[in-house]
């Protein structure tokens, strides 16, 4: 570790380190905070909540997964051109009509399930319901970014970000699974799309914030690259490493329910996804505040070869007791991988295309989710629950093998399209530059 000096936003002071307690006393951040938080809840709540549902109109699984799975596509492939959009026109004009249309299949997709419609509706549905998942996440990154510029507590807003992901990760998947059994099979769905509408309204309001839109084909030339961030290596490859982290998502989601019927224990399934949830939470705060001297590439290979290795114990642990263990651990590995994830688009991308590049990443844990969920639920209903932890193990040890095979892919060159800090942790540092607040 090394140490750093940066200035507080609130009043000028130097401070030794970027800490939370600084980064939230950046002037308006709350503004946005508070409402995004609300809109991204939901985020974690629609799988959980679809599975559920459908699992009980329909009594399996594997159908259950599917139709979850299609969601989860249809957001990962469309996503990204909502957050081109919001990049370019501006984003209240893309959340707006977006949440609008979300409640609006999310309730169809509910009452096609209730009214025991054909399975083919029921994955018509949920197309739309999947294609238009308000994209909070990636726009609050996006604010940060456009507020903190080149200073240290970028890195800190990433780690902080990641904590709020994690934070919605344990209460989503509770409060859902709370209210289909406690309430009604449909209940968590039905909040979810009412969340997604009051709070993507209330963060759409929040235009003081909003980033300045960017002239897309002016970013393109800046950096090289033309029409989609996608189009930059480095992308792809961290678009990789998050399916992977995709597939610990799902999977655990599925297999976890199906571990904890099977063992007699039906409720403990969101206890089970909570604690999983918690470490990672846990490891995001602790990552947040630690000024990092090891290069983020090298951290994201170390820490995703951690993941790889705990994903691959969840499928041995004999009982819920020690398979809580291998969760934990295995949360507490997620949230450096996603952390240093996030941050290394800053030095990738160019400013213009942060929402629709933060999304692709959004997308790609989505989509490896939607996988994840259809495979983990047939190997559940074919060869029982354990056999579901297979996904998590195969998703990370693959996406393992990509990003060693690539990592030159993650160094950008010298002055390249970011222009904030590539570390995480507040260690201050760009590529090709030194920033003046920070001291080595």
């Amino acid at each position: 570790m090394e140490s750093t000096v940066t200035v507080d936003p609130s009043d000028g002071r130097p401070t030794k380190r970027p800490g939370y307690g600084q980064l939230l006393r950046t002037p308006r951040a709350w503004t946005f905070l508070l409402p995004g938080f609300a809109a991204r809840l939901p985020f974690a709540m629609l799988t959980i909540s679809l599975v559920l549902l459908v699992q009980h109109t329909t009594g399996s699984y594997g159908v259950a997964g599917a139709v979850a799975a299609v969601a989860g596509v249809s957001m990962a492939l469309l996503a990204p051109q909502a957050g081109k959009l919001a990049d370019r026109f501006g984003q209240r004009a893309v959340l707006v009509p977006g949440v609008l249309l979300h409640s609006a299949a999310v309730a169809l997709l509910t009452v096609l399930a209730l009214t025991g419609a054909p399975l083919w509706t029921l994955f018509a549905a949920a197309v739309p319901t999947g294609a238009s998942v308000p994209q909070i996440g990636p726009m609050v990154r996006s604010r940060w970014a456009a507020r903190l510029g080149d200073t240290p507590l970028a890195g800190t807003a990433a780690a902080f970000e990641s904590v709020t992901d994690e934070l919605t990760f344990v209460l989503g998947p509770v409060i859902a699974t709370a209210l289909c059994t406690g309430v009604h099979p449909a209940a968590g769905l039905a909040a979810e799309g009412a969340l997604s509408l009051l709070g993507g309204l209330l963060f759409a309001a929040q235009r003081s914030t909003q980033p300045e839109v960017t002239s897309r084909p002016a970013a393109g030339r800046a950096s090289g690259t033309s029409g989609s961030a996608l189009s930059i290596t480095g992308v792809r490859v961290l678009a990789v490493a998050f399916l992977g982290i995709g597939t610990v998502f799902g999977g655990l989601q599925v297999s976890l329910t199906a571990f904890a019927e099977e063992a007699g224990h039906p409720g403990m399934n969101g206890l089970l996804y909570g604690i999983f949830a918690a470490g990672n939470t846990l490891a995001g705060i602790v990552y947040g505040v630690v000024a990092w001297s090891a290069p983020p590439q090298r951290r994201l290979l170390v820490g995703y070869a951690a993941l790889a290795v705990t994903a691959s114990t969840l499928w041995a642990m004999p009982s819920l007791a020690p398979l809580a263990v291998a969760g934990l651990l295995t949360g507490l590995c997620v949230a450096p991988a996603l952390i240093t994830g996030y941050t290394l688009i800053d030095s990738l991308v160019p400013p213009g295309a942060r929402t629709e590049s933060f999304t692709w990443l959004t997308g790609a844990v989505a989509l490896g989710q939607a996988g994840a969920v259809t495979a983990s639920g047939a190997l559940a209903d074919a060869f029982g629950a354990r056999a579901g932890f297979a996904v998590p193990l195969g998703g990370t040890v693959l996406a393992l093998v990509v990003l060693v095979a690539l990592r030159s892919r993650l160094v950008p060159k010298s002055g390249g399209a970011g222009r904030g800090p590539v570390a995480s942790g507040g260690t201050g540092r760009g590529i090709g530059h030194r920033t003046p607040a920070a001291v080595d």
